[in-house]
């Protein structure tokens, strides 16, 4: 098979007939092999009846829903384990992502032999209330990630059948999938300007909750993905940092003291009178803390069952 299309929804009823219509369309007429898988995550409204019936009408229609609503990260893991095609493409239900821009990217994913495409609406219709956060967020994560991206939270995106197998998405983290594609080993990633289109149906389904879930998601896909199988590094380093700063300003009031009683230099100040002790003493708490935090997370690591399990793309015969 030559594409799968998985297409998360919530609440979707209305504009279903019109995508996978469309979806048809344009494999039709480019001769490709096709499947359209559509997730339904616990919409409330009539969107699995209408699923249903569009199955009725075309056999590359299947339909997964969920009993209630777990997010786009879980719709897009479990529509992803059930892809068959060799190049998958991701869009969201609500029209605002174009079928068109389908041949193309898969023309890519196939000619420049690329893991990954992810859309970049350059002209965008939606509120500032929400293109002013993604804008800081794609900045945000471009910088963390080192990945050159303008949007890496666009619903429209192509991938190689490998990366859909082996990556697990989770949590809010559907929007740093080139992120954790690019950790799993999977580094040709590219971008292409897609058309944005005004919604038709409906309203967004996604809050102000998403940008702050969405900073600790990258924050969580930063650490596990750099020191995931390595904790010590992480907390051991900065425990020992800590531990440092910490007995160096200690080491620098005793000494002051002890220079002030050798000299015969009357020195009033006690040392525990003064608030560079108390940083002093934090620091040093602080440091040993994380050093075995990271002894812990080192051992837990060490002891759990995938410690040894690596990526691994080929073997020679």
């Amino acid at each position: 098979m030559d594409i799968s299309v998985v297409v998360p929804l919530y609440n979707e009823d209305e504009s279903l007939p019109e995508l996978t219509a469309w979806i048809d369309k344009v494999m039709t007429e480019n001769n490709f092999s096709y499947e359209i898988i559509l997730v339904d995550d616990g919409s409330t409204d009539k969107s699995w009846e209408v699923i249903e019936s569009l199955r009725l009408q075309n056999d590359a229609i299947k339909g997964i829903k969920f009993r209630r609503n777990y997010g786009k990260s879980a719709a897009l893991n479990v529509g992803f384990e059930a892809t068959q095609g060799d190049v998958i493409i991701t869009m969201d239900a609500d029209l605002q992502d174009s079928p068109d821009e389908i041949p193309e990217l898969y023309r890519r994913i196939k000619e420049e032999k690329l893991d990954l495409i992810s859309g970049w609406k350059k002209k965008r219709y939606d509120p500032i209330t929400k293109t002013i956060p993604t804008k800081l967020f794609n900045a945000a994560t471009r910088k963390m990630s080192g990945i050159e991206l303008n949007d890496f939270n666009c619903g429209l995106k192509a991938y190689r059948s490998d990366v859909v197998k082996t990556i697990e998405v989770y949590g809010e983290m559907h929007r740093y999938i080139p992120v954790i594609a690019k950790w799993a080993g999977f580094s040709k990633i590219s971008e292409q300007v897609v058309e944005h289109r005004a919604r038709k149906y409906g309203t967004t389904k996604f809050g102000f909750s998403r940008f702050i879930n969405g900073f600790l998601d990258l924050l969580s896909i930063f650490f596990v993905g750099k020191f995931g199988k390595r904790p010590m590094h992480f907390f051991g380093s900065l425990g020992v940092l800590s531990f440092l700063a910490g007995t160096v300003m200690a080491l620098y009031m005793i000494g002051i003291k002890l220079y002030h009683i050798a000299a015969h230099i009357p020195y009033k100040r006690e040392i525990t009178d003064q608030p560079l002790f108390y940083i002093a003493l934090v620091a040093i708490v602080v440091g040993s803390q994380m050093f075995l935090t990271g002894f812990v997370a080192e051992l837990v690591s060490r002891n759990a069952p995938e410690r040894n399990q690596y990526l691994i793309e080929k073997r020679t015969p």
